[in-house]
């Protein structure tokens, strides 16, 4: 696996990327900015892909200004369509299997899925992907980062084990957790404001008419324990099965969707009723597999149930600016985009950063696998931060919490980074000295 370097993205009309791409000027041609790409042949296919999604693309580039990888390198492998040329080459015997360029575009692409929220013939670049790695990442050829992962969460006593130690959250006894630290170099407290109620926006089903349980997250319940208990502070009616695992969705992503599958659908009858979430990206994979109402992520099950923050976030005696990093999933994948925007706003001073939509460069096991291009992914998202002097970067999936704490850690950042749920536990925590807005719910509102 080899890094990209960035390079112009004129097109073959003389435009940029982004102004050709409507496919004005035809796909692009062979060139310094990618080798030739052979077509699809004639007869039968390798059954590699499925047919009827490889042949929805119709070749007109619209998704190119949307894909982060050629926004990188301006090359048209590096592109969704780029790279669909590809997978009909494989499945059509015009590449060997082993093909150097195959092995490396199949990695480069941070699969992120923005190309489908732009692509007019709906293509499902997500699970064009998945079977593009089921076969590209079979076996000893699957990067052995990925395997020792997709090994460990495999194990559910690990998974138990880490949870144990590490203190996620337990069941209805639980105390609620305290509200997280701000950042050290603000003091940040909470000043209550009066809790409201409003009517659930009426997707089918109503979170209130079924049980709900909170998934604890493979990932999370070890690096970041303290996500789940502030869910469980802000959601007291979601019960914590302890015989959980993981969802699958890193073996998806990682070139083996059948176990993903598998695990999902069996994560689907441990957890009964609603499954809450507090990952975007195992969100969208539980969606896909269980059905789109089994699953809520944590920011659209409160906009349902119509939680309004106690409090708000402040920090050196003025309400805090705060930023939001989308989950690529969540938004691409399930279109969840203004419950998390709407709930930070209640708390705090709202900046809607650039880029705040695209991809960070987490992306999984990308910052792991490719951990040079993932920081020049990130990179600018990492300017728009300063540039914007917020205090948080709230992020709404465990992979992006990471990569934003080590990005902004890395550029000695004022900012901090911090999960949805601990930020908006944070306004839910009474200011020293003043009343519990629970006691006062039923009063006169402030201001």
């Amino acid at each position: 696996m080899t890094d990209h370097d960035t390079v112009d993205h004129t097109g073959p009309c003389g435009s940029s990327g982004a102004e050709c791409a409507g496919g004005a000027c035809g796909p692009a041609p062979a060139g310094p900015t990618g080798p030739v790409l052979p077509g699809p042949s004639a007869g039968q296919g390798r059954g590699i892909f499925d047919k009827e999604l490889l042949d929805r693309c119709i070749s007109c580039g619209f998704c190119l200004p949307a894909c982060p990888t050629y926004a990188l390198t301006g090359q048209e492998t590096s592109s969704p369509r780029g790279r669909i040329t590809l997978m009909r080459a494989l499945e059509a015997g015009d590449l060997a299997p082993d093909d150097p360029t195959l092995a490396e575009e199949s990695s480069f692409c941070l699969g992120c899925r923005a190309c489908e929220t732009v692509c007019p013939a709906g293509v499902q670049y997500g699970r064009l992907l998945e079977q593009w790695r089921d076969h590209q990442w079979s076996g000893r050829r699957r990067p052995w980062i990925a395997r020792a992962l997709m090994m460990l969460v495999s194990r559910p006593g690990l998974l138990r084990l880490q949870g144990l130690v590490r203190r996620h959250a337990r069941g209805p006894g639980e105390k609620a957790a305290p509200a997280p630290s701000a950042p050290s170099s603000a003091s940040a407290t909470a000043s209550a404001s009066a809790s409201a109620s409003a009517p659930s926006s009426g997707k089918p089903p109503e979170p209130s008419q079924q049980p709900v349980s909170l998934m604890l997250g493979c990932v999370e319940r070890g690096l970041y324990p303290r996500v789940s208990r502030a869910a469980r502070h802000l959601c007291p009616e979601a019960d914590v099965p302890t015989a959980q695992g993981c969802c699958g969705a890193l073996h998806a992503h990682n070139g083996d969707s059948a176990t993903g599958e598998k695990l999902a659908r069996r994560l689907g009858e441990q957890l009964p009723g609603t499954i809450l979430t507090t990952a975007g990206g195992c969100a969208a994979h539980l969606a896909h597999h269980l059905g789109r109402d089994r699953v809520r992520e944590l920011s659209e099950y409160l906009a349902e149930k119509g939680h309004r923050p106690a409090g708000r976030v402040m920090v050196d005696g003025r309400r805090a600016r705060a930023a939001l990093q989308d989950s690529c999933h969540l938004r691409n994948g399930l279109g969840v985009t203004r419950p998390p925007r709407e709930l930070i706003a209640e708390v705090a001073d709202y900046v809607e950063l650039p880029s705040a939509g695209k991809c960070c460069g987490a992306a999984g096991t990308y910052s792991l696998l490719r951990p040079a291009d993932s920081k020049k992914v990130l990179d600018p998202k990492l300017s728009e931060v300063e540039a914007a002097d917020v205090d948080y970067v709230v992020a709404v999936n465990p992979g992006c919490l990471r990569q934003l704490e080590q990005g902004l850690r890395r550029a000695r950042s004022r900012a901090k980074a911090i999960h949805l749920a601990e930020f908006l536990a944070l306004a839910t925590e009474p200011e020293p000295g003043r009343p519990d807005p629970a006691s006062r719910a039923h009063g006169p509102k402030e201001p």
